[in-house]
């Protein structure tokens, strides 16, 4: 397993980005990694495929928000979403580490160790939460 910055366009990558964000989207969002120092963009290599990807947003040097984050439907349920989480906060020793998601994430968010709190009907009929995970050593 290998995770990898990029910093051009990948179709696959892209592809990953089509299942975290809305198609019109895409390019914008792609385009702020590119162009942004504050965003990275990673990833995950199994096998010389291009298997998932994180997309990570520092609002310091120790904390950051998880703008995207995508796994290939054939590659789910193998902890690919949890080892890039993981690995960010390795190796940028982060100590706090969040995620705005909908209800179909919470779980995911919550079997990692994140705190949810629910953000209420942010848009029209969809709930949104708030995912944190603070790496503080007591």
């Amino acid at each position: 397993m290998q995770l990898i910055e990029s910093k051009i366009i990948n179709p696959k990558v892209w592809e990953l980005l089509s299942y975290a964000t809305t198609d019109g989207k895409i390019e914008a969002e792609y385009n702020a990694y590119l162009l942004s120092a504050n965003r990275m963009l990673y990833g995950m290599i199994i096998k010389n495929n291009i298997v998932g990807c994180i997309g990570i947003e520092f609002d310091t040097e120790s904390k950051c928000e998880i703008k995207h984050i995508a796994v290939n439907p054939i590659s789910r349920k193998q902890q690919i979403g949890r080892s890039m989480i993981l690995y960010i906060i390795e190796k940028f020793q982060i100590d706090s580490i969040f995620a705005e998601t909908d209800k179909d994430a919470v779980n995911f968010y919550a079997s990692i160790g994140f705190t949810i709190t629910s953000l209420g009907e942010k848009y029209p009929g969809v709930e949104r939460f708030l995912c944190v995970f603070n790496n503080r050593k007591m």
